[in-house]
């Protein structure tokens, strides 16, 4: 994946980022009222993407069993393109799988998606309150998750949920600053960037920050992350 813009896939249906966040919409809207279609899930499904895939979102998630995003968006086979690590980390196998998103498949749509009661930033608020570091990889993923809780605090906040939201906002930040492919496509206008915060009771999920072409008040147009795009808050509607 060194050169992902060479790799050969089908080309993505012509859907805009807003049209993509709608459609997500509609999906998640559907299972939170128990209605879900379970969409492009047959057989002939299967065998239509048997020699290429064209998705219209790239998911990149939290690992936790409870967010599987094929679902809380009422999706099918070919629909998403999924990445996922314990609180929606980054490194640099998430960025070239995101790359490889946009630049290959011309996915028009990246979903940062974050979560309530999330475990990895649990982890890092108690090693913040304690000072205890946990050993092995997982001293990896709480120290990339530091920084958010540290934001939320200095904000004046304590709750977990702010600081998922924080950190969930600030990833969606770092994947336009650290990506040439993604921050390009998204000042192109052939993707947008946003990060979606998820209930796990109610199934809902909100958009609380992003980039890119997508009309609403957390969104904004530029790649060059704003202030306000680093503050703790509840999630927005």
């Amino acid at each position: 994946m060194s050169e992902p813009a060479s790799v050969t896939e089908t080309a993505s249906p012509a859907l805009t980022p807003a049209a993509a966040w709608q459609r997500l919409q509609e999906g998640n809207e559907r299972f939170v009222a128990g209605t879900a279609s379970h969409p492009n899930q047959d057989a002939s499904r299967r065998s239509s993407l048997a020699a290429g895939q064209n998705p219209f979102a790239v998911i990149f998630g939290c690992s936790d069993s409870r967010l599987a995003a094929e679902i809380i968006f009422d999706l099918g086979l070919g629909d998403a393109f999924v990445v996922r690590t314990a609180g929606q980390v980054i490194d640099d196998a998430v960025l070239g799988s995101l790359e490889y998103s946009v630049a290959a498949l011309g996915v028009p749509l990246v979903v940062v998606l974050g979560h309530d009661s999330c475990g990895a930033v649990t982890e890092a608020k108690k090693t913040v309150e304690t000072g205890d570091m946990p050993g092995g990889h997982l001293r990896s993923l709480v120290e990339r998750i530091t920084p958010s809780v540290l934001a939320a605090q200095r904000s004046g906040s304590n709750e977990v949920n702010d600081m998922v939201v924080e950190h969930t906002r600030q990833t969606a930040a770092r994947l336009v600053e650290s990506s040439q492919v993604i921050a390009s496509a998204v000042e192109a206008g052939s993707t947008a960037v946003v990060g979606v915060f998820y209930h796990l009771a109610e199934g809902g999920a909100d958009l609380v920050s992003g980039f890119g072409a997508v009309a609403h008040p957390a969104v904004i147009r530029s790649t060059r992350p704003r202030d306000a795009g680093f503050s703790s808050g509840a999630a927005a509607d």
